[in-house]
């Protein structure tokens, strides 16, 4: 957390006359909105206005939360995201660890004079004014809610937060089923609920949503899945003319990698994804127990993450990059 000489700091920032903007990263997850928008209702809740600025689009299904929808997409309003960014006085910088991991608004990030905000959960942050980071939290969203604790200002937490800050920790944990998930997560997940936030009603809205073209896919992943390693590695992948064939759309493949991890004796998963528009290769990457899956997409991927939880990027063929991923399993004994 920050520290108390920080919280005063901060708190002397967030005052009604300053311009606040709310950064997450690129492809946002349901971390990145519901940390985003749950940061904003509470500034809200303080009389205090924030917008949000995201560098692309983000899945339907997460469109559901409280103002989603007035998030300001960098990618489609690019001048006047750019603006927000380049006049704010107040930056929050959410669920991402350096200014490279947010597209084209990290270089606006970089040469903005507005005082920079960090909470994050990923490893290896890089520099900003004010520093909250811990990978032991397994949610930025959480983060949100202690720091929310720490400004004293608990007993504003409604329902709109509520709502928001759930489905952030729900989703970054796999369903409260990942081992980061603590007590004190179960604890904080209990007061969203006594504020508001009502579970079946998140989750339906978050995860009972399948369109035609994800169930087409993930059949045909399903149906190919690849258990190598002395079958302790899962391999799953999906092609650019597959995703054209069967209608994807923007968080279609939201999970997918899970499914390889699943397998009874699995202990990581890989899902390889052409990109739809340019020539490289996305990666997530899953894992169990002591199996460090940043170090490894950091090593050979130019990716990162957590221990359990990362992606990366290859610049490779599909086909190239599946071999090179065989090849370092195999060398550094995964």
């Amino acid at each position: 957390m920050f520290t108390p000489a920080e919280l005063l700091e901060i708190n002397v920032l967030l005052k009604p006359e300053n311009k606040i903007v709310i950064l997450t990263h690129y492809n946002p997850d349901g971390d990145a909105v519901g940390s985003s928008l749950g940061l904003k209702h509470y500034l809200k809740a303080k009389g205090i206005h924030a917008e949000i600025v995201v560098p692309n689009d983000f899945p339907k299904f997460l469109k559901w939360m409280p103002e989603a929808k007035k998030c300001v997409i960098a990618e489609y309003k690019r001048k006047y995201a750019f603006d927000l960014v380049n006049e704010a006085d107040v930056i929050f910088c959410l669920d991402f660890n350096s200014p490279s991991r947010i597209g084209m608004v990290g270089d606006w990030l970089t040469h903005a004079k507005g005082k920079k905000i960090l909470i994050d959960h990923h490893q290896q942050p890089e520099a900003f004014d004010y520093v909250y980071s811990d990978t032991v939290i397994p949610a930025t969203s959480q983060m949100i809610y202690h720091f929310i604790e720490a400004m004293e200002d608990e007993n504003l937490v409604d329902q709109d937060i509520a709502e928001c800050l759930y489905t952030g920790i729900m989703t970054d944990t796999g369903g409260f089923r990942f081992r980061s998930t603590s007590a004190t997560t179960h604890r904080i997940i209990a007061n969203l609920i006594e504020k508001g936030a009502d579970p079946s009603l998140i989750t339906s809205n978050t995860w009972d949503t399948n369109t035609v073209s994800r169930l087409h896919l993930l059949a045909l992943i399903l149906g190919r899945i690849e258990v190598v390693c002395n079958d302790r590695v899962a391999v799953l992948y999906l092609t650019r003319n597959e995703l054209k064939e069967y209608g994807f759309q923007k968080g279609d493949t939201e999970g997918f990698v899970n499914y390889g991890l699943s397998i009874l004796g699995v202990k990581m998963a890989a899902f390889f994804m052409e990109d739809l528009y340019e020539d490289f290769i996305k990666i997530s990457f899953r894992s169990k127990d002591d199996i460090d899956v940043n170090q490894f997409s950091r090593k050979y991927f130019n990716g990162g993450g957590h221990i359990n939880a990362a992606g990366g990027k290859s610049y490779e063929s599909l086909q190239d990059t599946i071999a090179t991923f065989k090849a370092k399993i195999e060398e550094d004994e995964m």
